[in-house]
């Protein structure tokens, strides 16, 4: 997978243009990504991610970063073996592009606020 472009509310992932939040896997993108809490991320909101056991783990906290990670989120993931990065969405789409070329890479992204 290779992220194309990103600007705010609008992304383009292998030349298909997504308008709401989603998950990337290497394999896949998942458009229902939903947080119980809105703009807090808890650790729910990524089971699935968490299934999948990737190397590294990016969330992307929106434009704005408005997106929080808490420290219980960033402490169960870290407690999983996976690497967390928490950037801005545009960062996190960089350092996504970066980082799967050689690793099992998974991005969380919040594409607005």
């Amino acid at each position: 997978m290779i992220i194309n472009s990103y600007s705010f509310g609008r992304i383009t992932i292998d030349g298909t243009i997504y308008d709401r939040d989603l998950t990337v896997f290497p394999d896949r993108v998942e458009t229902r990504w939903r947080r119980e809490q809105g703009h807090n991320l808890i650790a729910e909101d990524l089971a699935r991610v968490v299934d999948d056991q990737p190397d590294d783990l990016i969330i992307g906290t929106g434009k704005s970063g408005i997106l929080k990670v808490s420290s219980g989120t960033s402490a169960y993931i870290k407690d999983k073996g996976i690497r967390l990065h928490v950037l801005r969405t545009d960062e996190a789409v960089e350092l996504f592009n970066r980082l799967s070329a050689d690793r099992n890479v998974v991005a969380a992204l919040h594409l607005t606020c």
